[in-house]
């Protein structure tokens, strides 16, 4: 069905929504943000002195990556339930069994064997404690050497994804019922607001890049499009459903670069094996260029999962760090400076969550379509 009609009056409502979102959570996620910082300090604060001073790599690093429990707010958590594949069998409970505890102080004992968390990781539990009441032994660089379990838990990041899912599924099942019941009208609801979207998808990534193909690839490149745009605007919400750190989890970019890696290995016609193993340039250039294709054909999706992860990771430690320069420097006038910064930051990544979408899905259409190209 062509709608070019009513392509640019949808485009125009979806920069007013855009610019509705980027004025909400600019402003919400460094309040937020300030708040759960705020009470960080007045913790170390109320600590005798001599504690070291506000670590802002500690800070950071631990806001964004994945943990058993769902921050609310103030001391209030959504406590998840543990998975481990231990020798003994399976292994369930409840995280709030470690009462908080994230230093390996707390023992639980589960199916004959104990555990503790030490940095949102689950360890076999020593006999006894070390000099400093955790159970677990610290080598010289203060990691924990102890075994661990197979950790097949519930986190955040698997609650986050299991949320995307159901969006993304109750999102396109509306507006595939749209199509179905108004074939032939201009859409209307939920499938006005997607319809330019799929078809930018379409018409300025599928079609230039794979050709009269493109129907072909288009269901691929539409779920990794919208499940990256999605958890990254997840991942501004400082609240819940948000607040994960989805895509900024190596493991999930590795896994979409995977598939994208499969789509291209499985498709590709003899002319871009040929290209790969019998290049039409000299013979003793060979040497050089098979080497050169074949290590190429894993370097396209390791950058798109470097790529990925680096920039999503990137964005939210900068804005937590600009937030922290108020504790870092104990005074209140630097954030005048910092909280402005950290809303122009927000704003930025609210278009890199988009950009970002589009870099992957592209890049993957281009590398699809390489494979697929017909000889001339």
């Amino acid at each position: 069905m062509d709608c070019s009609h009513v392509f640019d009056f949808k485009v125009k409502r979806l920069i007013v929504v855009f610019t509705l979102f980027l004025a909400f959570f600019s402003v919400t996620s460094p309040a937020l943000a300030q708040v759960d910082t705020l009470q960080a300090a007045e913790n170390s604060h109320s600590e005798p002195e001599g504690k070291e001073k506000f670590d802002i790599g500690k800070f950071a690093l631990h806001h964004i990556a994945d943990s058993h429990s769902w921050h609310v707010i103030g001391e209030h958590y959504i406590h998840l339930p543990v998975f481990l594949y231990t020798p003994g069998g399976l292994v369930s409970f409840n995280s709030s069994d470690f009462q908080s505890d994230d230093e390996a102080k707390v023992v639980v004992e589960k199916g004959g064997q104990r555990f503790v968390k030490m940095h949102e990781k689950i360890y076999y539990a020593s006999a006894t404690p070390n000099e400093h009441g955790q159970y677990v032994q610290l080598d010289e660089k203060h990691h924990a050497s102890n075994a661990r379990p197979l950790d097949l838990s519930i986190t955040k990041n698997v609650c986050t994804l299991l949320i995307s899912i159901v969006i993304l599924l109750a999102v396109f099942l509306n507006v595939a019922n749209g199509y179905k019941k108004r074939k032939g009208k201009s859409p209307k609801g939920l499938q006005s607001w997607m319809e330019p979207i799929i078809l930018f998808v379409r018409d300025d990534i599928a079609k230039p890049n794979l050709g009269h193909k493109y129907e072909r690839f288009m269901p691929y490149l539409l779920t990794v499009f919208f499940f990256i745009w999605f958890n990254n605007m997840l991942g501004l919400v400082p609240f819940l459903p948000g607040g994960a750190n989805l895509t900024g989890n190596i493991a999930v970019t590795m896994i979409l670069a995977i598939a994208t890696f499969c789509l291209t290995v499985f498709n590709g016609n003899k002319y871009y094996w040929k290209h790969i193993f019998a290049p039409e340039v000299p013979k003793l250039m060979w040497i050089v260029m098979i080497p050169v294709e074949i290590v190429g054909i894993f370097t396209k999706p390791i950058a798109l999962m470097i790529r990925l992860f680096a920039n999503i990771t990137a964005g939210h430690i900068l804005m937590l760090s600009l937030i922290c320069l108020i504790f870092v420097f104990n005074n209140l006038w630097v954030s005048a400076a910092s909280i402005p910064f950290a809303m122009f930051i927000g704003a930025i990544e609210l278009m890199v969550a988009f950009i970002q979408a589009f870099i992957f899905t592209i890049l993957s259409a281009l590398f699809i379509g390489m494979a697929i190209e017909e000889h001339h």
